[in-house]
């Protein structure tokens, strides 16, 4: 398959790099200057699986001559939009968009532009960051892509993927009930997010502090009344995990969010927590969601004062 990645960044750097590590047929769309870094310098990432240092093909939008067979979507919800207009052109009528953002406003965006049959669902598990140097950094040993069709069936263009994306060096999984995983997703980040980012500490810290970790499991349960509200009740299994890994003594767990808020960089508040919100008001939700929204004000007031 021709696979197209739209930039390389965190997240479609460190996936795509691997790709092309094991010899799969990677372009990576980005812009001009990153270009000229990758040209110069290479696509480097440093990561507890080995690093690697990669000249992988690279194209600027204005160069697309062709339609791709998968269009690999891993940017920040804020710049969707100008990457749609990107690789617009890449688009076929039988090209597969695979998103791995955050959220589900990135679904309804990709299903308006593109039609809902363009449109696959995936969940991206990495937490990775880019350096002063430019070099894509695994913090942590996890690495995981999850896909699938968004009506749940087994198609042979999602086999087809599946086998595209097997054996890459990362882990991969094809599910049958793909709106849900993105769903608990959501919810993980969600609550990650607003509790790293409000109480201004990583999950260790937090828990470290008298009250710190029922803080925490408050912000879990009004992300999962959320969830429950809009038809995606989150499962037990996976309340229990994240009730653990959110509490859990010591932990160095942070969020992207929290990341981007301590370099001064732009935060998805708005598709992490507002759209949350947003669609839990829009389900009727009756239960109040004080700390979500308390991380919502804060880091929009605090987005506010980047512009």
């Amino acid at each position: 398959m021709k696979i197209l990645v739209i930039g390389a960044g965190a997240v479609g750097g460190y996936f795509g790099g691997r790709l092309a590590e094991a010899n799969r047929d990677i372009t990576f769309l980005i812009r001009r200057k990153r270009a000229e870094a990758i040209k110069a310098n290479g696509l480097r990432i440093v990561s507890p699986h080995g690093d690697v240092m990669l000249h992988p093909k690279t194209i600027v939008a204005e160069e697309i001559a062709q339609a791709y067979d998968l269009i690999l979507l891993g940017v920040k919800n804020y710049a969707l939009s100008a990457a749609i207009n990107d690789f617009a052109p890449a688009v076929g009528p039988d090209t597969m968009i695979l998103p791995f953002l955050n959220g589900m406003s990135h679904i309804d965006l990709l299903i308006a532009h593109f039609g809902r049959g363009a449109v696959l669902g995936g969940v991206c598990l990495v937490a990775t960051e880019i350096d002063q140097r430019g070099r894509i950094l695994q913090l942590a040993g996890f690495q995981k892509l999850v896909y699938g069709e968004l009506d749940g069936s087994i198609t042979p263009r999602l086999e087809r993927v599946d086998v595209t994306l097997q054996g890459a060096g990362f882990d991969t999984a094809i599910s049958t009930h793909i709106m849900q995983d993105m769903w608990e997703k959501w919810v993980m980040i969600a609550s990650v997010g607003a509790a790293t980012c409000l109480l201004r500490g990583n999950v260790g810290e937090i828990v470290a502090v008298p009250a710190g970790a029922d803080l925490v499991r408050a912000i879990l349960r009004e992300c999962s009344d959320v969830a429950r509200a809009c038809g995606h009740p989150p499962s037990e299994s996976f309340l229990r995990q994240q009730g653990a890994s959110l509490t859990e003594l010591g932990s160095q767990l942070t969020s992207s969010m929290y990341r981007d808020l301590k370099k001064g960089a732009p935060v998805e508040v708005d598709s992490i927590l507002g759209d949350l919100l947003e669609r839990g008001r829009e389900s009727g939700l009756t239960m109040a969601t004080p700390l979500l929204q308390a991380a919502f004000v804060n880091l929009s007031i605090y987005q506010r004062s980047l512009s």
